[in-house]
């Protein structure tokens, strides 16, 4: 079986990663902490950015890996040099 992302396209999507590590790790220490009271508002609001840019973010990557691993098994790279 063929995989669709090979260990060269990991690479270059591990630039993602780390920042998508970041936002998990506030969106938990804000979930278990909760380090300035449960404030329906405040909280949700905080929650609600750090998830919504967590879910961009995982979407940018996913959609950046299909677009790197098409281009690594078609041969042509688009290079402006």
């Amino acid at each position: 079986m063929d995989r669709y992302i090979d260990r060269e396209t990991m690479l270059d999507l591990t630039v993602n990663f780390i920042p998508l590590g970041i936002l998990a790790f506030f969106f938990v220490v804000f979930v278990a902490f909760d380090p300035w009271g449960w404030d329906p508002l405040f909280t949700g609001l905080a929650l609600f950015i750090v998830a919504w840019h967590f879910l961009l973010l995982a979407l940018l990557t996913w959609f950046s890996g299909r677009i790197i691993a098409k281009e690594e098994k078609s041969g042509e790279a688009h290079h402006t040099e």
